[in-house]
């Protein structure tokens, strides 16, 4: 029996924002997907500093922001794994759920670019495609080894590190975030000053 086309949303989610929900929504119509599964970073090993906000939180923050979109499943794998986050040990977990599935990786353009640099990359190529979501300002060249298409989407000139610093500086995140991750990002007080 065939498998699924399954993606691969993985972040920090420090806040999840309005950026990483047209990534979602123009992925799930331009790859074709079965289902996207979002996973929340536990420790993101390329980024220098820790995560503003503590896991549970942001688990909770990308479940609202993502969990009322169909075909996508919000996954605490990460988390509860531990340690540090590499792709190719999300990827090889999810495939010993499901052999038979083909598993799209879903980046950033930024992100894309770095590629080459991955914990076992050359693994993660002979595993994985990619769906590269474009950036604002950045050119997308991911290395030759894997396969890759850019997400067809208009570009979102929005960062969770320019949300954040909104955030402390006190201004009101409507816009910035969906609804629902707004309601915890208050009702919690994360990211203020």
């Amino acid at each position: 029996m065939a498998g699924r086309t399954r993606g691969l949303f993985g972040g920090t989610f420090d806040p999840p924002h309005a950026g990483h929900v047209a990534a979602v929504r123009a992925t799930l119509a331009d790859a074709a997907l079965d289902e996207l599964v979002v996973t929340v970073a536990a420790d993101p090993w390329l980024k220098g500093d820790p995560p503003s906000a503590p896991g549970w939180a942001r688990l909770a923050m990308a479940e609202a922001a993502f969990s009322s979109i169909d075909r996508v499943v919000v996954s605490d794998l990460e988390l509860r794994r531990g340690g540090p986050t590499y792709t190719i040990d999300t990827v090889e977990a999810l495939l010993a759920e499901a052999p038979g599935d083909r598993i799209v990786v879903v980046l950033g353009a930024d992100a894309a670019a770095s590629l080459g640099s991955w914990h076992r990359a050359g693994d993660l190529a002979a595993l994985v495609e990619i769906a590269v979501v474009p950036r604002p300002g950045v050119e997308a060249t991911p290395p030759e080894e894997f396969s890759a298409h850019m997400v067809l989407m208009e570009e979102v000139d929005l960062s969770s590190t320019s949300v954040r610093a909104a955030l402390e500086r006190g201004e009101d995140p409507r816009g910035l975030l969906p609804e629902a991750v707004v309601r915890l990002v208050l009702a919690h007080r994360l990211y203020a000053q």
